[in-house]
């Protein structure tokens, strides 16, 4: 089992920066791939971000690539999403998410990830 707590939602205007965290517990963290979705109102849940267990590599969503950095830090098992040069496409409800199945491929479909944080807000006016 693993459990997700988001935090670092609020609301920003455009061009401004946020930085989510997610803090993990239950399996060892380094253990497995970690990532960021994100659910707008009347659309589908969508991949942001996701960083390997090791930390070693990330994959990124063509409308964040260049504006969001995701990292973590395995001796505090949390993962991090920096937000910059955001824009009003960015409102959302953030997730974080664990995939405790796959060995080295960062998964993109929400379906592969087994554990789910509560989520938190980002609202960017503009």
């Amino acid at each position: 089992q693993v459990q997700l707590v988001e935090s670092g939602g609020g609301l920003v205007q455009a061009g401004g920066s946020l930085r989510l965290s997610c803090a993990a517990s239950g399996r060892p963290f380094s253990s497995y791939n970690m990532a960021w979705f994100r659910q707008a109102p009347g659309k589908e849940r969508e991949f942001v971000a996701g960083i390997r267990r090791s930390g070693a590599g990330t994959r990124y969503a063509d409308s964040v690539k260049g504006r969001f950095t995701i990292t973590r830090d395995n001796a505090k098992n949390t993962v991090y999403l920096q937000m910059n040069s955001l824009s009003p496409e960015d409102t959302a409800v953030h997730y974080c998410a664990a995939d405790v199945n796959s060995v080295t491929v960062l998964r993109v479909s929400a379906s592969s990830y087994e554990y789910w944080g509560q989520g938190t807000q980002v609202t960017v006016s503009s």
